[in-house]
């Protein structure tokens, strides 16, 4: 379903409870004065308070700041950095998803996201800001013909030891953090408890603090023997790895979602759940790459991709993941709690062509409030989205006795859609209709194509959720990167970008379309989703566009590629986006998305007269994309992570600049030719000359104390 930027605020402006819930009473629009003066940018903005020709003036000559750039009136403070130290361990690198649980008054629990790792930058600046040297040199010479299994390797191996350490090094600077903070006056700062622990990508490796997990694909993890590699640890699992976005519980605990655990460890799995070898995703290093050091250590990978939930406050909690919400590659959790209703969790897949899925809760909640709520996430079921271009949809559920019913191949932008391969596990494409008619006609339902009992092809078909939904019909979409639950129960989605890829495919281009019918649009789209009836545990739902990326000019809303969502407590977005690093200020990039510069923070207003138009609220360092921003509950404080500055040219030396010459247009559409400074490479957080750049948590505020939003 095309929507034009002018369809969606009108969408938005005459209330988007109202149409959503079908009621047909419009609310009548009202102005909602803006609580900050919008940051400008290097693109003309309709928001930005300038007519075409003033414009055309101001934006003729920009310089871009390596600098974390808010409105006026406003300033930040950085809590922790890369390297510092945190429990018995360090600040781990690409913080992410951040959550805040108040523990006492002007105190509580701040929990950290920690993504990945940006090789450039790690590798160059790791022994200046950790003190330890390790043999990157060494290591990118010994694998110049290629990658390694170096699992395999025989133990004493020099180059096996040499990999371990840097595998190590890479494993303990991601996963997830736990850091008491403490407000003076305007200011939080570290306040360490023994609340304070990392929970790492090697945990129970060599400690014994292994994450628990529960749910179906526990009966495989049980498994001494099956069709491919086991790691004859049961359901415990060493580490967690990947974690990206998440949510936060109404019973004060974390989730933390697994994202790109493909690139450390094997994806594919066999029919009985169990994993490929580590061999097949085999460690290398070299510039600008970092991958397979899960496999150097054996992890198995069908222990990775799941939502991992931690109780902040008690420090024996080392993290469980939770089957029964699926295993692919999680970016988010929307989390909405009813008293007297199921649970249901919302979460997106982010690659092209990944799912949008929703977990229900076998029993109903209580009390919103009580613990023992995490009790019903080892219960349930798992469904993926069936979006129809006509803005309604229903959801399919994961298991045995679901029919095999793929969507044909040529829908998709890319042509392609992967399904599970059989006999001999993983995956394989198929790119026409008569390819899927075959493969229904020789497996009729997921149960024909997973084995083991009843309940151990459940938790196979967990395991494999991504294939599995695309065996079933459910909608390839735009690579969902955040979802977020209103109030209301409205679910916000972020889709980051409408382009294919040439291994998983792309969006149904019946769904997933620009503004003026474009296919493989890139610059994504926000979308409302709303239950039947409102209902949690409604089979059927309404959707809407309500923001799309793209130029002003060209009908979009200035942004490109929306990632993380914040709904504040007046029920506006926020929302930051994630522009690939190499695409970043490089009009030579894909078509456009150079010309919106760094990466940046937005306010949409969800009702009003403004409702639906996007307002600048901070731009981003060098090479970096913000990250999970999380409102204190007085609305004073916005924690911000601050991921990879720096990712693409690492450290910024003495002050180096390029200058660009980059098109653009007026809001009236009168182009010009804009010249841009841009920094090459970055110095935040310290922003001194060569310091090395650093990924960094801030908590950003209004000089004046009042509410932010």
């Amino acid at each position: 379903m095309s929507i034009t930027r002018r369809e969606a605020l009108l969408f938005l402006a005459s209330g988007l409870g109202a149409v959503a819930l079908g009621t047909g009473k419009a609310a009548v629009a009202k102005p909602t004065p803006l609580k900050f003066t919008p940051v400008r940018g290097v693109m003309p903005l309709p928001t930005d308070g300038l007519t075409g020709a003033q414009q055309k003036t101001a934006y003729r000559q920009v310089e871009v700041r390596d600098e974390l750039v808010l409105p006026e009136g406003y300033t930040y403070e950085v809590i922790a950095s890369w390297g510092d130290k945190l429990g018995d361990s360090r600040f781990g690198y690409n913080n992410d998803y951040l959550s805040f649980i108040p523990a006492g008054a002007n105190q509580g629990y701040l929990t950290v996201n920690f993504e990945y790792i940006s090789a450039l930058p790690w590798t160059q600046t790791y022994q200046q800001v950790i003190g330890e040297a390790l043999p990157f040199e060494e290591l990118q010479k010994a694998l110049e013909k290629g990658a390694v299994d170096a699992y395999g390797l025989p133990a004493g191996d020099p180059l096996k030891e040499q990999i371990q350490k840097v595998a190590v090094a890479a494993l303990t600077d991601v996963g997830i953090g736990v850091m008491t903070i403490r407000q003076e006056g305007n200011r939080w700062v570290k306040a360490p408890s023994p609340a304070d622990r990392r929970i790492s990508g090697i945990s129970g490796w060599r400690d014994g603090n292994y994450l628990e997990s529960t749910g179906p694909a526990t009966l495989i993890f049980r498994k001494t023997q099956g069709q491919g590699y086991v790691d004859n640890l049961g359901t415990k699992i060493i580490g967690t790895l990947g974690n990206c976005a998440g949510g936060t519980t109404p019973w004060g605990t974390v989730l933390s979602a697994e994202e790109n655990f493909q690139y450390l460890v094997a994806e594919p799995v066999y029919s009985d759940g169990t994993s490929f070898a580590p061999a097949t995703r085999p460690f290398a290093i070299a510039d600008g790459e970092l991958a397979g050091h899960g496999s150097a250590l054996g992890l198995p990978g069908n222990k990775y991709g799941w939502i991992v939930e931690i109780d902040p406050a008690n420090p024996n909690d080392r993290g469980t993941k939770h089957t029964w919400l699926g295993r692919y590659r999680h970016e988010a959790v929307g989390i909405r709690v009813v008293a007297g209703k199921p649970l249901a969790f919302y979460s997106g897949c982010d690659r092209r062509g990944g799912h949008l899925y929703k977990f229900v809760s076998r029993e109903a909640v209580q009390n919103p409030q009580d613990k023992n709520n995490s009790r019903l996430l080892r219960d349930g079921m798992l469904y993926a989205a069936k979006f129809n271009p006509d803005g309604t949809g229903r959801w399919i559920p994961l298991q045995p006795e679901t029919p095999v019913n793929p969507d044909p191949p040529e829908v998709h932008a890319g042509g392609l859609l992967n399904l599970p391969k059989r006999p001999e596990g993983g995956f394989a494409p198929v790119t026409t209709t008569s390819e899927v008619e075959q493969y229904k006609q020789q497996y009729k339902t997921l149960g024909d194509l997973y084995t083991g009992s009843r309940e151990e092809k459940q938790g196979a078909i967990l395991i494999d959720a991504h294939y599995a939904a695309n065996a079933v019909g459910a909608t390839c979409t735009a690579r969902p990167e955040d979802t977020k639950v209103a109030a209301d129960g409205t679910l916000y989605i972020a889709f980051t970008s409408g382009s294919p890829s040439s291994k998983d495919g792309g969006p149904d281009e019946r769904v997933f379309i620009g503004p003026y019918n474009q296919k493989s649009y890139e610059p994504g789209w926000i979308m409302a989703l709303r239950e039947q009836g409102g209902e949690p545990t409604a089979m059927t739902f309404t959707w809407q566009m309500v923001a799309t990326g793209g130029e002003p000019t060209l009908d979009g809303g200035g942004f490109a590629n929306p990632d993380n969502l914040m709904v504040d407590s007046a029920g506006d977005l926020w929302m930051v986006t994630d522009m690939s690093t190499s695409r970043l200020n490089n009009p030579a990039a894909v078509p456009g998305i150079g010309r919106f510069g760094n990466n940046t923070m937005w306010y949409i207003p969800t009702q009003g007269a403004q409702a639906g138009q996007a307002f600048l609220f901070a731009i981003g360092p060098m090479g970096c994309e913000m990250t999970g921003p999380y409102l204190s509950d007085d609305r004073k404080t916005l924690f911000l992570a601050v991921q990879h500055p720096g990712e693409d040219a690492g450290i910024r030396k003495d002050g180096a600049k390029r200058t660009l010459e980059v098109r653009m247009q007026t809001k009236d559409g009168e182009r010009f030719m804009q010249e841009r400074v841009v920094p090459q490479g970055s110095n935040w957080p310290a922003r001194t000359p060569n310091a090395p750049p650093k990924p960094a948590v801030v908590a950003i505020r209004r000089l004046d104390g009042q509410p932010l939003a």
